[in-house]
């Protein structure tokens, strides 16, 4: 890493400070203002922390304007094509691609801790029946330091491995339970002969009367799916499993605080979102109005799963579903109007001018939307199944700041504008 400076002058003074820029591998050029206090007694001020870098990290890049989305430096249409989700999880956490034989010790590990704590099934039945599955997640994931103590010493790194795989193995039996228990369905026990994805969905939707046989076009576009989310650099969620993490907070807390960020709206809800602009157009017919809606800089309808704050130009996440979109609805043949508004709507966004030259392209939350409704997942699952894809990345970034040297608990500032000091009033002087 080069490095060379700026210098910042004082208006009110005429003092210069010259501070370091630094320069990765990729991305623009930063500003180490760690002693910025230091030498002029001044802060930053960045509310979002939109131009502020909070780390250093060598996981995931994003360049928003080339649509470029790369894990260690493989790009994410490589990865969607030619590894399954197993393979990624190793990529995140290890840095480069495994060997056969490291890919199936590992995948051997993670499988060896699919089940959960059999007392853990007693921790949902304490929740009531309408809880959304989100509250449900958030909460087993927390409490998984009650079950699992001998993997929270985060100085070990024994546990800190053991944590890594029990968390990763065990979230989609966490998440799947989430949904039985939200449907009055018995709880299904994960099986090791299956996939990571093929296994998620039998926890889903098998019952004990009958066999549930998984459909490979469906399998693969989960496993797509958890590939697609299962890192996207210093996101919100992410940003707050290092904050958490940085107070030596146990593996387990600091992942179920990803998770409760994941929960805003702002963060994890996008697909559903998308699913309830569907709704709210309603029909084939309605598309031309809304569309006009859209265009209005007046009206405040939006179409939701268009565009993306960070990818300026294309999604690449969506490239790669959209195919795995259009297969598992011809091979469900599912006959859903929302589902065919989806694609009229999608036909239209791709062609129609004033989308193009905006490029208000469908994103990944858009594909991912339409197929985890096709698969028969209800709106209310559709974040659990983010946190479950995001875990690994929440590991991946959690792991990488607990071994860097010289880590320090994170401690933002402010910019206060409230009252001045002052004299305190009595009670019976008010």
């Amino acid at each position: 890493m080069s490095q060379d400076t700026v210098t910042l002058i004082d208006n009110a003074t005429g003092k210069k400070y010259e501070f370091p820029v630094q320069h990765g591998t990729e991305g623009p050029r930063i500003i180490d203002i760690r002693k910025l206090y230091a030498e002029t007694g001044m802060f930053t001020h960045d509310p979002g922390f939109t131009s502020t870098s909070s780390c250093e990290s060598q996981i995931t890049y994003i360049d928003g304007d080339k649509g470029l989305l790369m894990h260690r430096g493989y790009a994410i249409e490589d990865l969607a094509e030619h590894s399954d989700f197993m393979e990624v999880c190793y990529v995140l956490l290890h840095g480069e691609l495994p060997t056969v034989e490291q890919k199936n010790t590992f995948v051997s590990h993670v499988t060896n801790h699919t089940m959960v704590h059999e007392q853990m099934f007693n921790f949902y039945r304490g929740f009531r029946r309408d809880a959304h599955p989100m509250a449900i997640v958030c909460g087993v994931v927390g409490a998984m330091s009650a079950f699992y103590h001998d993997s929270t010493d985060i100085r070990d790194d024994r546990q800190r491995e053991v944590a890594t795989f029990r968390l990763i193995a065990k979230m989609p039996t966490i998440v799947a339970n989430a949904y039985k228990y939200s449907i009055g369905q018995p709880f299904q026990y994960p099986d090791n002969s299956l996939s990571y994805a093929a296994n998620f969905l039998q926890m889903c939707f098998q019952v004990p009367a009958e066999k549930y046989v998984v459909n490979d076009a469906v399998a693969r576009a989960m496993d797509k799916i958890f590939i697609l989310h299962a890192d996207h650099e210093q996101n919100a969620s992410t940003s707050t499993v290092r904050l958490a993490g940085s107070s030596g907070a146990n593996p387990f807390a600091c992942i179920a605080a990803g998770v409760a960020s994941l929960w805003g709206p702002a963060h994890g809800g996008a697909n559903e979102a998308v699913l309830n602009m569907l709704q709210e157009i309603g029909d084939k017919s309605n598309i031309e109005k809304f569309i006009a809606k859209a265009k209005d800089k007046d009206d405040p309808f939006r179409l939701m799963g268009f565009g993306h704050r960070v990818y300026k130009n294309t999604d690449p996440r969506a490239n790669v579903l959209r195919g795995s979109c259009h297969e598992v609805l011809e091979k469900l043949g599912v006959n859903d109007p929302l589902l065919e508004l989806a694609m009229e709507l999608e036909r239209i966004a791709l062609e129609d001018e004033y989308f193009v030259e905006r490029k208000l392209f469908p994103n990944v939350d858009f594909y991912s939307g339409i197929i985890l409704k096709a698969i028969g997942f209800p709106t209310s699952m559709f974040t659990c199944l983010f946190a479950l894809a995001r875990t690994v990345g929440w590991i991946s970034q959690w792991k990488e700041m607990i071994e860097e040297p010289g880590q320090k608990i994170g401690r933002p500032r402010q910019l206060y504008t409230g009252y001045n000091k002052r004299e305190y009033i009595l009670l019976n002087q008010r």
